[in-house]
């Protein structure tokens, strides 16, 4: 997955109170402050909380809308008010826009003084666990949607956070299984100069060895952020030759803020494919994927956002359907019922991936089918035929319970 929509990300907290019968109450438009939308005291309050986005510079067509993730919050509140006809649930929706220098361990703080049990979070990996702490004991249950950091889901790991989002270990090896199944074994890893790329490299250095393929080059790019550069340049010249002398089948990009990954493909010396934070790359959701009745989500999603669906959508998504659809199963929002439920084999999430989705009970990452797609059309889904599991083959994307470090 595209880590820049990570860089970029909105801060959204999920709230959820105690369930009951109340007429539907949905935001339509973003809120510049804490806002909340008028509901009866018995509706399961949803409170979401973003930054709001920085106007996009004029070539990046692909910068992220304002209301990203925010729009996936509020069609997964609308779907969960659907299925609360039937079983006498409703659901509200409460806007937070985090201005600069407000922080979202005071905003969580706030909802969850106000009896708010559930907090979804699209925020970098420290400030993730800095609201866990802080809410810890409160009985508070957290969902992160936005931080792929594999240590949340390691030696750092709650007890109370669930991972909507894919670990970098689960993205890598959903490209190493393909690459795998394409026999492309030699691979030329190039790692931008941020700790976040660093980390992409190390997940992708531990796929490369957990599926047989050799790392033939690695080299740090050191010529700065030409894909958002205008005009010919030396310094384009000089990475032009980058790749020359090297033997490999693919060229591996580990560029989470889209500086430069962008830049790559065409300009290698050899013609070979580039993939990994750009090119080919690994996301939970893309404008292409219409089987298992995604079609029906991407319409929906446009008609209500008047865009297309991107994956912190989904993700944040995923992350509200999965409060309102363990209160459906459960009969119940009651957050005491509701924490220790998430991590049941009996929960499951319907979420147009062609299976029922499920947290893993050591880790509590989300196990879900992973999509490889090129920027105009999705390539194929990983978990690859072939690759078996004793429990799920979707245990054989990131890190398994023998190899966890995560310890409740």
């Amino acid at each position: 997955m595209n880590a820049s929509l990570l860089s970029r990300s909105a801060a959204l907290v999920l709230t959820l109170g105690l369930g009951g019968t109340a007429s539907l109450a949905v935001a339509q438009e973003p809120a510049a402050s804490a806002q909340a939308a008028e509901a009866a005291p018995g509706d399961t309050h949803i409170g979401l909380i973003y930054r709001p986005e920085i106007a996009p510079s004029s070539y990046d067509a692909e910068a992220a809308p304002e209301d990203e993730g925010v729009a996936g919050a509020r069609m997964a509140v609308k779907d969960n008010n659907t299925t609360g006809r039937f079983t006498k649930q409703t659901y509200a929706l409460d806007e937070v826009a985090l201005t600069e220098g407000k922080s979202a361990v005071d905003a969580a703080r706030d909802l969850v003084g106000k009896g708010i049990r559930y907090l979804v979070l699209a925020l970098p990996a420290d400030e993730v666990l800095a609201v866990a702490d802080a809410v810890k004991g409160e009985g508070v249950t957290v969902f992160n949607t936005a931080a792929p950091d594999d240590r949340l889901r390691g030696a750092d790991c709650r007890k109370n956070v669930f991972h909507v989002i894919p670990s970098r270990a689960m993205q890598t090896d959903a490209l190493a299984q393909f690459f795998t199944l394409m026999r492309w074994r030699k691979m030329f890893l190039i790692v931008g100069p941020n700790d976040n790329d660093k980390l992409y490299a190390d997940a992708f250095r531990a796929s490369a060895k957990k599926f047989s393929l050799k790392i033939t080059a690695e080299k740090p790019w050191t010529f700065g952020p030409l894909a958002k550069a205008r005009g010919d340049t030396p310094t384009r010249s000089e990475a032009m030759v980058f790749t020359r002398g090297v033997d490999y089948d693919l060229a591996i990009v580990a560029d989470e803020a889209n500086d430069w990954g962008d830049y790559v493909p065409f300009r290698t010396v050899d013609p070979r494919p580039v993939a990994g934070t750009q090119g080919l790359i690994a996301a939970t959701w893309h404008p292409t994927l219409e089987t298992w009745g995604a079609a029906q989500a991407q319409n929906r999603f446009r008609r209500l956002a008047g865009r297309l669906m991107r994956p912190l959508d989904y993700q944040v998504w995923a992350a509200v359907r999965s409060v309102g659809e363990a209160a459906t199963q459960k009969k119940t929002a009651d957050p005491v019922v509701l924490a220790p439920y998430f991590a049941d084999p009996a929960f499951s999430l319907p979420a147009y991936k062609g299976v029922s989705l499920t947290y893993r009970p050591w880790d509590h990452q989300l196990r879900q089918p992973i999509i490889v797609v090129q920027p105009k059309a999705m390539v194929t889904v990983a978990p690859e035929q072939g690759f078996t599991h004793q429990r799920t083959p979707l245990d054989t994307l990131g890190v398994d319970l023998p190899e966890t470090a995560c310890r409740f």
